[in-house]
């Protein structure tokens, strides 16, 4: 018996063994592709706190650097309470995590994906560009899409996505579909308070979407965004100087800051979606209007609370402080989806009665996806050259100031109290290793990572302020002045460049930095 023509070209779904046999490939090409620093950058920020949870006599000067953040994420008590369940090492748990976190985005991706497009091998594309797209910078917010260690956002992002997911089930959402939605909602918003509250804007957006009255409701939303940002700026508490020096910093909160090639990363990926919204030639499933919409709408509505009222010569800058514009992160991990699947539908977008496309069609996705992972392990490289790849439990790290800080942490007492260059963490060859967590010791506050907890949490600006200005430079002053500088506040040991003459005793030393005591 002839088929019908529906049944003869009906995909064969793929088994659950093969979904997850791809799952772990792509988590493995994640982790060697983009490679593992798990003390790097804000990865340290969040390693310190667990570390304070697993022993609180770590840190006893500038404690607040190290807990202030504690207070909205329970990130810090939920690794210290696996460390002491488990019985492994931080660093196994923290590896183990991230691979954990690795998979559950992916997994999260592909949630989505089967929802607005019925091809298998599509997914599968849309999922394996995601996972190439993993360290991509989000334009100029400061943010990759995921980062090279673990933070709450590991476990906020797959969350929102999952969040998402069932989002787009029907029309209107079962009690099971909404159920499943509210609890991720309410799991991440545990982890990471901000980032969840940008993605439940994002389902909003989807619902009212998928709504007959979307325009109406969309413009009561506009109103109502608009008009509490503005309730919010003019109500905000006065500044003071050192808050206000903090947050200059962070240039990417602000985008009349920005060059103009960054605002692309705000223009492009809107436009991306509004033209895959209105592709022909790929088999979406109608969730994808809401979605597309979704994205095109909360991305030009938090461009349109920056442009009004994150600015800086504003007289305060609590909408800057929330950095509305990190919601961009939520939408290029959509647009990495979309983009894989699109560009695998459109390769065998022949002629229906086409049985086989050709080969090349059959293998261009991948050779891009591929071309995508092989420029991004090369940023990575390029980004910590001084590190190994990968730095996981049981390797040394080569890098002369992970060293030194490891040094500091095996030979000085815990209320060692430490002073290092204001801008440690951007000096070429240091990787953005942070000293905090990998020495495990108390030090004054620097210009980077330090310098955003300040400008977030007021009341760290002005110890913040102090600690940066008395180590801007630290290595090319005198020893006078360094003295007159940190005894006053109690340090007792110092990271110097390896060149600085001092007559202070320095215990330490290699070819790049060297550890003095005061």
């Amino acid at each position: 018996m002839k088929l019908p023509h529906t049944q003869r070209f009906a995909p064969t779904p793929w088994p659950r063994s093969r979904w997850l046999a791809l799952l772990v490939a792509l988590t493995l090409l994640v982790l060697f592709v983009h490679g593992y620093h798990p003390l790097a950058e804000d990865g340290g920020l969040y390693v310190a706190g667990v570390l304070w949870k697993l022993d609180p006599s770590l840190f006893p000067l500038d404690t607040a650097f190290v807990t202030e953040h504690l207070r909205f994420s329970v990130f810090a008590p939920f690794v210290a309470m696996l460390v002491r369940f488990t019985h492994l090492s931080l660093s196994w748990t923290l590896f183990l995590l991230y691979l954990f976190s690795i998979a559950l985005t992916l997994f999260a991706g592909r949630q989505i994906l089967r929802r607005i497009i019925p091809s298998e091998p599509a997914q599968f594309a849309g999922v394996a560009l995601l996972a190439a797209w993993w360290t991509l910078p989000v334009a100029a917010t400061s943010l990759m899409l995921m980062d090279p260690y673990l933070t709450a956002r590991n476990f906020s992002l797959p969350l929102s996505l999952l969040a998402i997911a069932f989002s787009l089930d029907e029309w209107r959402l079962t009690p099971r579909s909404f159920s499943a939605c509210a609890l991720c909602i309410v799991i991440a918003f545990l982890f990471h308070p901000l980032m969840t509250s940008y993605a439940l804007a994002f389902i909003v957006l989807i619902r009212i979407f998928r709504s007959r009255r979307a325009f109406a409701l969309l413009a009561f939303l506009i109103v109502l965004v608009l008009g509490a940002a503005l309730v919010i700026q003019l109500k905000a508490p006065h500044e003071s100087s050192a808050l206000f020096a903090a947050e200059v910093t962070r240039y990417y909160w602000f985008l009349s800051q920005w060059h103009w090639y960054e605002l692309l990363g705000i223009i492009v990926p809107l436009l991306i979606f509004a033209a895959l919204q209105r592709q022909r030639r790929i088999v979406f499933s109608p969730p994808i209007t809401a979605l597309c919409c979704a994205a095109i709408a909360i991305g030009l509505i938090v461009t349109l609370v920056a442009l009004l009222f994150a600015r800086e010569n504003l007289s305060t800058h609590l909408i800057a402080r929330w950095q509305p514009l990190r919601v961009f992160v939520l939408i290029y991990a959509v647009m990495g989806m979309l983009l894989g699947a699109a560009l695998h539908q459109l390769c065998f977008a022949t002629h229906r009665r086409t049985l086989q496309p050709s080969s090349a069609l059959r293998s261009l996705p991948f050779a891009v996806i591929l071309g995508f992972a092989g420029i991004m392990f090369t940023v990575q490289r390029w980004a910590f050259p001084a590190s190994i790849h990968l730095e996981i439990p049981g390797r040394s790290n080569p890098n002369a100031w992970a060293q030194a800080f490891l040094w500091s942490r095996d030979h000085t007492p815990t209320n060692a109290f430490f002073a290092i260059d204001a801008n440690y963490i951007t000096t070429e060859g240091e990787d953005a290793q942070t000293f905090r967590a990998t020495a495990q010791r108390s030090v004054l506050p620097d210009h980077s990572k330090d310098g955003g907890e300040a400008a977030i949490t007021p009341a760290l600006a002005d110890a913040w302020l102090r600690g940066a200005t008395v180590q801007t430079n630290l290595s090319s002053l005198d020893d006078s002045t360094r003295d007159s500088r940190l005894l006053p506040l109690g340090v007792t040991w110092m990271v110097l460049h390896a060149s600085t003459p001092t007559r202070h005793t320095c215990p330490y030393a290699n070819s790049v930095v060297k550890i003095c005591h005061l």
